[in-house]
């Protein structure tokens, strides 16, 4: 078990190093001048020089690149060239609402889809399992965004419940916090739920056919006992996956339902960056992101022993 852990972790940390050199690279060989950018056509080329003297513009590749790696490890993600701000406060205070945002999003969908793809499971041959079923399919086939816009329309703007935008942090008052953030919430958790609806049903149909559920019934056990005492440890396996899956889907799909509801998230903050050719913030954010996704697929690596003893041994 010790050697299957330090072998994903040194699967994650060789990931971190190739994606941050692959980031780097990127936004290297992007065209135009950053320093040029920054100070705006009407710049002198003496301006320019200095502009790039001052953040190390003027270095090699290799030498900026580990200047960069090394503030990284320190938590510093360098000043941009278009405010003069350091960056790490900015990503800090944005990566912590969309994780807000994302983790809520994501635990209302594991709520929804596992009760419901079990029943649509166990009772695929009633009209119970069907509408499951059926509902799945559309919920699967509406966008995160659609949904936002209908969710405003209906419970906001007519009966008034909840605000249509804006953010606020639970300090500040948890109960306008927890208003503002049903709406976004809901938009994401109700397409990852009818995905994850589908799994979840499919995942407890191979398990329904298992031998050992077979015993089970045989021994007197009802098909729903047998599943809940027998089962359902089998089946998280797929479910798990495809859940932490859908979690690193949402950090960068949360964008649009940042942008819809005027929430401050790290998605925001991307595209002012983007917006702002600011290059040094996208390379930092961007880098966030990776490191966010890296760290989900990792947790969820280690997750399969400790479900699965089989695995556990096997690694």
């Amino acid at each position: 078990m010790i050697a299957y852990i330090l072998g994903r972790l040194v699967q994650f940390l060789l990931s971190l190093l190739v994606a941050s050199v692959a980031v780097f690279a990127l936004m290297s060989v992007l065209p135009g001048n950053a320093a040029q950018v920054a100070l705006g056509t009407n710049a002198t080329p003496e301006a320019v020089a200095a502009l790039e003297a001052q953040y190390g513009l003027d270095q090699p590749p290799l030498v900026r690149y580990l200047d960069w790696l090394g503030g990284m490890l320190r938590g510093d993600f360098g000043t941009s060239y278009v405010t003069g701000a350091p960056i790490t406060p900015v990503i800090v205070d944005s990566v912590q609402v969309t994780l807000i945002l994302v983790i809520a999003s994501i635990i209302l969908a594991v709520l929804i889809a596992v009760p419901l793809g079990t029943v649509a499971a166990l009772e695929q041959r009633t009209w119970v399992g069907s509408t499951i079923s059926a509902l799945s399919q559309v919920g699967i086939a509406v966008p995160n965004f659609l949904a936002a816009i209908l969710l405003v329309m209906v419970f906001s703007l007519t009966l008034g419940w909840f605000p249509s935008q804006g953010w606020m942090a639970p300090i500040e008052g948890f109960g306008g916090f927890l208003a503002r953030l049903v709406l976004p919430v809901v938009s994401l958790a109700l397409v990852q739920a009818a995905i994850l609806t589908r799994y979840v049903r499919s995942a407890v149909l191979d398990v329904m056919r298992e031998d050992f559920i077979r015993t089970a019934r045989a021994k007197g056990l009802t098909r729903s006992r047998a599943l809940f005492r027998h089962g359902l440890r089998n089946a998280a396996i797929p479910v798990i996956t495809v859940a932490g899956v859908q979690l690193a889907t949402l950090l960068v799909g949360a964008v649009v339902i940042e942008q819809i509801f005027v929430i401050p998230g790290i998605g925001s903050e991307l595209v002012r960056a983007v917006s702002n050719r600011d290059l040094v913030a996208v390379q930092g954010i961007v880098m966030v992101l990776i490191v966010l996704v890296l760290i989900i697929n990792f947790t969820v690596d280690l997750l399969y022993p400790v479900i699965d003893p089989r695995l556990r041994s096997a690694a």
